[in-house]
């Protein structure tokens, strides 16, 4: 990841969240989304601004309004310069004692930025495994703030989530990856339609608006997660004939 470094020529408004501030680049490509180190603190880059529209990105030699999260916003002054920290920077130990503390959503690191870390981190198999279960447990904490902070659907959301539960219980097994049965349990309760349901508009699924297609799809999604961790399932649970007529539908979804 390159580094960004960015040069404050004012603060416009600051609280204890965080602030708006006029900056230059002088280095690198600056990216909402993106930590800032201020000594041994960090201010998250949440939003860019330039000629009034907000824009994803911007380069060495241009100027920008940025908004950050983080009380050191106030203490900023004009010629500061602010060096963008690598997700890597964030030790496991740091990340689950600030997940801990609960805090608000969009604060440093971005949750979308940790989610794609932790979930490297879980499936690195050179690390032990209570280190992998470690990182799982903040890939699912970082996906739910994710969901959160973006405004996604249950449904929409539900295929991240599921991932990253499903891949634990694969992995490590029901003892320490998680309960198969709560994961069928939650995942069924999102589907509105029975198996039968699903197989007759799957016969009919290319005149269906888009909206339904795409509907379906999501639903395929979930149910790759249900057939990946029934060999999980106790034998007398109750979802695993849920989970095997889904099975047999899946083969017709779009």
């Amino acid at each position: 990841m390159s580094i960004a470094e960015l040069q404050v020529y004012s603060v416009e408004e600051a609280d204890v969240t965080g602030g708006v501030c006029v900056v230059r680049c002088i280095g690198g490509v600056a990216r909402a989304g993106q930590v800032y180190a201020v000594g041994e603190s960090r201010m998250g880059l949440r939003h860019i601004e330039r000629y009034g529209r907000p824009v994803g990105s911007f380069g060495a030699g241009h100027t920008a309004k940025v908004h950050f999260s983080g009380a050191m916003v106030a203490l900023l002054s004009r010629g500061q310069v602010l060096t963008s920290v690598p997700p890597d920077g964030h030790s496991l130990e740091d990340l689950e004692a600030w997940l801990a503390t609960d805090p608000p959503l969009g604060d440093e690191p971005h949750p979308r930025t940790l989610r794609v870390l932790a979930g490297v981190r879980m499936r690195d198999d050179r690390l032990p495994d209570g280190i992998r279960l470690r990182w799982g447990r903040v890939a699912l904490a970082a996906t739910h703030r994710c969901a959160a902070a973006e405004g996604t659907p249950d449904l929409v959301g539900a295929p991240e989530l599921a991932c990253v539960r499903g891949y634990l219980i694969q992995q490590f097994g029901p003892d320490r990856g998680g309960d198969p049965v709560a994961l069928c349990r939650d995942l069924l309760a999102l589907i509105d339609l029975t198996p039968d349901q699903a197989a007759a508009q799957c016969r009919v699924w290319r005149d269906l608006p888009h909206h339904r297609i795409r509907h379906l799809r999501r639903i395929k999604n979930l149910i790759a997660w249900l057939t990946a961790v029934r060999p999980h399932l106790p034998d007398d649970a109750p979802v695993a004939t849920s989970v095997d007529a889904w099975t047999q539908v899946r083969a017709l979804l779009p």
